[in-house]
Order: C-alpha cells, then sequence, then structure tokens
C-alpha cells in the first residue's frame, strides 16, 4: 500500500511538473513569438483614449456587438466546432490565373485589379500600386497546425516577384488580413502602410518603420499623392492573441481619385454604417464587400454578413458594382466553401445588385467591370 501511494504520488508530481512545462511554454510562445504582433505604448494609449470608439481600454462598435461566445452559448460553439458542411472546401484545390511579371512591369494607365483571394487585392490606380489586407501565407493562424490550407496550391503572382508597392491598406488585425510571414517578405518594398489606429503597432514590432505608418480614426482623410484615403466604420472586433481583444480599431476604407470612388468593406457585420458612407461618400464605383465566414448558428455575433445583408450593404453604399469578398481561400467557419456567392447571386438579382465575380488571379479593370464575371467555381 505504502509502494502504491509513492508510485501514485510519483506520478502526480510528473504530471504537475508536465503541466508547469505546457503552461510556461505556452507563455513564453505568446509573449515572445513575433506573429502575435506588438504592445502598445503608454503614449499610443492615451492617444487612443480620444477616439470616441475607444472606451474602458478597449475600442468599440458603434452598435452593441457581441464577440466573445457567453457561457448560455458554448453550445453552439461547440456544434460550430464539431458541425459543419461536408462541402467546406472545394474537391480539388483552386486553379489560379497567373499574373506574369511583364504584366506588372508597369502601373497600369486605367484602374485594374487583382484578386488573391479572401480579401487581398494588388490595385493599380493613378500610377500607383497599392495592396489591400495582404494575406500571401497558407494558413490564417499564427501556428500552422492551427487552421486550414489554403484553396489554391499556388498565388496568382509570387510574392519575389512583386514589383515596388506604392501603399499598403490594412482594415484589422485578425490573421486572415494581417499575417507576419507576408510583413516578412514584402516590407523590403513597400512605401507606405495606412492602417486603423492602433495596427501600427504590430508593423513596427515588425520591422516597419514608424513614419513609414499613417493610423487612421473612423472618418478621418488623408491624401496619398493626389488619392485621398477614408477609414470608415465597420463592425467588426480586433485580436491577436488571448489579451488583446480589441486592442486596435478595425475598419473598412475609401480610396478616391478625382474621377473614381472605391469603397473596401474590410470585415464587417451589417449595420446603419453602410447607409452613413453611402449617404456621405458615394456612390462607389464599385464595393469590396464580405461575403464569407458567416455562421447561420450563431446569429447573434453580428461580426460577419450574411450574403443576403450583403446585397442589402451593396444598395447601402449605392455601389454601381459589387465583388463579394472573403471566401473562396480559407475554411473559417463551417458553411460550404462556395455557399456564399450562390446565395448572394440570388439575393443580388432580386435586390437588382451588379455583381462582379472574376477568378482569382484575373485581371480585371475598372472600366470594364460589366464583362469580369464568370461562374468559375460551379464546377469545384
Amino acid at each position: 500500500m505504502k509502494r502504491i501511494r509513492k508510485i501514485i504520488k510519483k506520478m502526480l508530481v510528473t504530471i504537475g511538473i508536465l503541466i508547469g512545462v505546457i503552461i510556461i511554454g505556452g507563455l513564453l510562445f505568446l509573449n515572445l513569438s513575433p506573429q502575435f504582433g506588438g504592445k502598445h505604448t503608454e503614449e499610443a494609449v492615451t492617444y487612443f483614449e480620444k477616439s470616441q470608439n475607444f472606451k474602458d481600454g478597449k475600442f468599440t462598435n458603434k452598435s452593441p456587438t457581441k464577440t466573445s461566445p457567453s457561457l448560455k452559448d458554448i453550445g453552439k460553439v461547440l456544434k460550430v466546432m464539431t458541425g459543419g458542411s461536408p462541402n467546406a472546401t472545394p474537391s480539388t484545390p483552386i486553379k489560379v490565373e497567373k499574373v506574369s511579371k511583364e504584366e506588372l512591369a508597369e502601373v497600369s494607365a486605367v484602374t485594374k485589379f487583382v484578386w488573391f483571394g479572401h480579401s487581398s487585392f494588388l490595385l493599380e490606380i493613378q500610377g500607383k500600386r497599392i495592396l489591400l489586407d495582404p494575406m500571401f501565407g497558407q494558413v490564417a493562424a499564427p501556428i500552422s497546425w492551427m487552421g486550414s490550407k489554403r484553396f489554391s496550391k499556388e498565388l496568382p503572382v509570387d510574392i519575389k516577384d512583386l514589383p515596388s508597392i506604392d501603399a499598403v491598406i490594412f482594415s484589422h488585425d485578425h490573421y486572415d488580413h494581417l499575417d507576419y510571414g507576408t510583413i516578412q517578405k514584402i516590407k523590403s518594398r513597400v512605401k507606405k502602410y495606412y492602417t486603423p489606429l492602433g495596427l501600427g503597432t504590430h508593423l513596427q514590432a515588425w520591422g516597419v518603420k514608424k513614419e513609414d505608418i499613417v493610423e487612421l480614426d473612423w472618418w478621418e482623410e488623408t491624401k496619398f499623392e493626389d488619392l485621398k484615403l477614408i477609414a470608415t466604420p465597420a463592425r467588426h472586433f480586433s485580436g491577436r492573441g488571448l489579451s488583446d481583444t480589441r486592442a486596435t480599431l478595425w475598419a473598412s476604407w475609401i480610396i478616391q481619385s478625382e474621377t473614381e470612388n472605391i469603397y473596401f468593406g474590410g470585415d464587417s457585420g451589417y449595420d446603419t454604417h453602410f447607409k452613413a458612407i453611402g449617404d456621405k461618400y458615394g456612390p462607389f464605383d464599385l464595393a469590396l464587400l464580405e461575403c464569407g465566414q458567416y455562421n447561420d448558428d450563431l446569429p447573434d455575433y453580428p461580426i460577419h454578413m450574411y450574403p443576403e445583408e450583403t446585397a442589402q450593404a451593396a444598395l447601402d453604399v449605392r455601389a454601381k458594382y459589387t465583388m463579394p469578398i472573403h471566401w473562396a481561400a480559407f475554411k473559417l467557419n463551417q458553411h460550404a466553401w462556395k455557399e456564399p456567392t450562390e446565395r448572394i447571386k440570388k439575393e443580388a438579382k432580386e435586390l437588382n445588385v451588379n455583381l462582379v465575380t472574376p477568378k482569382i488571379g484575373q485581371v480585371f479593370t475598372l472600366n470594364n467591370l460589366e464583362n469580369s464575371s464568370s461562374n468559375w467555381w460551379e464546377d469545384l
């Protein structure tokens, strides 16, 4: 009996040591791994406190918005984690259109786009190259085993072949929009970064110079040479670790030239801000609006739009053409991977919304949007 107690005691000590090692290792990983980003200085927080969108040490949405599951919703969350559509990923990898180095050698005389899937774009406008939410990694997570791989085996443009980039615009700091590895690969050729309040802290931690970063609050405007950039509201949240939820702001963006008006919605649940943006800055030649990664089992968490809401948001912002984004690259929720575009096509027909659905990697221009669509996903 005495010997059994000794064995049990030894086992408990061993288990305790293992648990301690795991906890210490986890804490070291969270605090030392660069992909989690930086921490704000006291000076930065003092500056944030001037914003109407910063309360009690956190950024907030205009409307009350649940972003973290409550205890009563644990059952729903478990269902989300363990359920899902059998068609959540394509049956075969998505084949992307490849863009040659020659195509990118000179900036286009007309405004053109290349979609990388999800919410990432290369935009050429007024002689400048701009990246929108560039996320070129294979997994939208801090560790590779934590997420499913990108639906395509390659990108439309190899990162090493990207030309000089005049500006990068970020909507928020989630992993599917802001990627540490991508920043490390592109920062040597990027001149300027435009972000919502606080996101620059991550970029600085990753080696980007502070003077190359412009942070804006909602409704603030700035000039980028002959372009006007405007940070506008979104209904979402932020965070890269366990303790930094809503530590940085999230935003949508407007990119204006003298003759063109483009709206990049970032991530956002549906709300009245779309109409406010449309009333103040519309109509838009093209609106890039999220349409994916929603979950029908969690309707009380309005941080993403259902496809039918995306179509309504297109009307609210007064978009001449709308492109559904935030789909076709990663499995971040449980719906069938091509369901978002099928649902919005049906609703857009009802509401008379003009959709643009190019292939990933397809070069399309603002002056020829009506001829830029196909149902490329149908046979996958």
